[in-house]
């Protein structure tokens, strides 16, 4: 019984330090998750506002090289997943999003093109031998502009290049600490359609109003074309950064919530054991009076 209560003990004493983990990690996420919410935030409402500027001065008879219309070329699908576990059902829901979405299963295999961002999803894909054409881990918390213009670049040159007809993001829409869902945005080819993509997921009071105008007065230097091609690039590198940032922001919502929950198991755990560690403990005692008073009794009765 003396050997039953020294494992129990060890068992509580475990469970006590795997808890003081769990609880740093908690405090931490929950830290780290602030900062990103209010980034993420911010680089929607700049997003949004770039959005307001094409919508605005978009001429529909200018055409670009980003609002072509291809019937020939493969599709780019750029999927964000982190690169470190803990973090819920985050990655799980992300990478079934697009490997189990009608317009993966119907393109062609031969006409995908995956790029990964994160490490997750470059295991998932490597685990289940899916061909990775770009793969980028270990991505700074702090993107800098020059990092996120190496991976724009790239996928930009597979539009400029002609090898694809459709660009495609899926990643996480942060809507707050406890929720986030994944989202596939069609990025390029821009079309009347692009807005709605962007946009159409949100709640009506989170669409941003936007006010048509007639913008006559615009000059535009050196040129309306220049002016609106180098929009829709700056465009695609905020929506890149926003969905960069709406990933960590839901990670760290998410592993706060997951290191809530097993600080909470661990808590009842401790409760469990401890609760078995007493009954154990009592039972030892009440078994050692009882053999005093057996003895006790036995010498009276000599």
């Amino acid at each position: 019984m003396s050997g039953n209560l020294l494992e129990i003990k060890k068992q509580i004493a475990g469970v006590k330090n795997t808890r003081k983990i769990t609880k740093a990690m908690q405090l931490v996420a929950a830290s780290k998750m602030q900062r990103f919410q209010t980034r993420a935030l911010s680089a929607r409402s700049f997003v949004w506002e770039l959005l307001k500027v094409l919508d605005r001065n978009n001429d529909s008879s200018f055409t670009s090289i980003y609002t072509e219309k291809r019937k020939k070329g493969k599709t780019l699908f750029v999927l964000y997943t982190s690169d470190k576990g803990l973090c819920g059902p985050l990655n799980t829901k992300l990478i079934q999003a697009l490997f189990r979405s009608d317009k993966w299963k119907n393109t062609p295999e031969d006409q995908r093109i995956l790029m990964t961002i994160g490490k997750k999803a470059q295991d998932y894909a490597l685990n289940n031998k899916i061909d990775i054409a770009e793969q980028f881990t270990g991505l700074p918390e702090k993107l800098s502009t020059i990092d996120v213009l190496k991976i724009i670049d790239k996928i930009l040159s597979y539009w400029t290049d002609g090898i694809v007809k459709e660009v495609i993001f899926i990643a996480p829409h942060y809507k707050n600490s406890f929720t986030f869902y994944p989202v596939m945005k069609p990025f390029l080819p821009f079309s009347d359609d692009t807005l709605e993509a962007v946009l159409g997921h949100l709640d009506k009071e989170e669409v941003p109003e936007f006010i048509q105008d007639d913008n006559k007065f615009m000059i535009f230097a050196p040129s309306q074309g220049q002016v609106l091609t180098r929009l829709y690039e700056q465009i695609i590198q905020a929506m890149f950064l926003q969905s960069f940032l709406e990933l960590k922001a839901s990670e760290y919502s998410s592993r706060m919530i997951a290191m809530q929950n097993a600080t909470d198991s661990a808590d009842r755990m401790i409760k469990d054991l401890t609760r078995v560690f007493n009954s154990i403990r009592q039972a030892k005692i009440t078994q050692e009076i009882a053999e005093l008073m057996g003895a006790s009794m036995a010498l009276e009765e000599d």
